[in-house]
């Protein structure tokens, strides 16, 4: 497969940026979620972010017809239901639950695990279909391996087992989420689909499946502040509306795999966001682990340019 240079660096670009929202994402989460319960805040932040997607579906020139989208939803639901939930609800959901039994280094580590489960999935996918092209190079593995050791360093050296099994159930719960998401949102770029309508239509779904989970939370509800709001919109429109936007734009371009590592930049931002803003002191072999994070996605994506470049 041959990609554009153009096309390949702005989805390079668009998942970087992506990563920088989700990195920044959870100083958010942490003022927001002291006054708004993690699934209730879900419930808030989604419903803005698919009131957005909206406006801008209607204004954008690649919307389907009326007859089309008819068509076209009645084919896609499935897939559309089930990465919107994966990708969505559930991933949130064993996350929050994750991140709340074991330690901010535990389960960043769990979470480094996605592109290399995501590289396994469509190994065995490909294998399965005794499809050569499908195969992926050693660049992809390397990189993936790579930049979970650059993970491992970054989120710090006094990484010790919690001994929280449910914690470990939930991270490991969203990992695989974030896998299925991607492969179950790939289908409909090969279909044609619009990406302002995938990302609609998952969010949409997505936020539908928080409603439960927020119906339950309902006694935990607080009087938000201005500075809480400003961060329930950030939440909104830049890690939910436009975060996923992005990150589908490097889905539909670059694919799961590649995508996928970039995921593993997350904890480097975060800890750069510690030094730079909060002014946390950072270790040697952090700097040394952001490195190779650095190094396990430039590697992933490398193999893009010695499939050879069509103008």
């Amino acid at each position: 497969m041959f990609l554009s240079e153009g096309r390949r660096k702005s989805a390079v670009l668009a998942n970087i940026i992506c990563v920088l929202f989700w990195g920044f994402s959870f100083i958010s989460i942490k003022a927001a979620v002291r006054v708004f319960p993690p699934m209730t805040l879900g419930v808030i932040r989604f419903a803005i972010a698919i009131v957005l997607l909206f406006i801008v579906y209607r204004l954008s020139p690649q919307r389907l017809s009326t007859k089309e989208k008819t068509g076209a939803l009645k084919a896609d639901l499935p897939l559309l239901i089930g990465s919107g939930l994966a990708g969505v609800t559930f991933y949130f959901f064993c996350e929050n639950n994750g991140v709340a039994l074991v330690t901010a280094s535990e389960a960043s580590i769990i979470v480094a695990a996605i592109p290399v489960l995501t590289i396994t999935a469509e190994w065995a996918a490909a294998k399965l279909r005794r499809n050569a092209e499908g195969r992926l190079g050693w660049r992809h593995w390397l990189g993936a391996f790579v930049s979970v050791a650059g993970v491992i360093l970054t989120a710090g050296v006094s990484f010790s087992l919690s001994g929280s099994a449910a914690g470990y159930f939930y991270m490991g719960g969203a990992a695989l989420c974030w896998v299925a998401y991607g492969f179950l949102t790939k289908p409909l770029f090969d279909r044609g689909r619009p990406r302002i309508y995938i990302v609609f239509w998952q969010n949409f779904f997505g936020f539908l499946g928080f409603l439960p989970f927020a119906f339950l939370e309902r006694s935990s509800w607080g009087t938000p502040s201005l500075s809480i709001l400003f961060h329930v919109l950030f939440l909104a429109v830049c890690c939910s509306a436009l975060g996923y936007w992005l990150y589908a734009w490097s889905l539909e371009i670059l694919g799961v795999s590649v995508s996928a590592v970039f995921i593993n930049l997350i904890p480097v931002v975060t800890v750069a966001a510690g030094f730079f803003i909060l002014g946390d002191r950072l270790t040697i072999l952090q700097w040394v682990g952001a490195a190779l994070v650095l190094t396990g996605v430039y590697l992933t994506v490398l193999p893009q340019r010695s499939r050879g470049v069509r103008p």
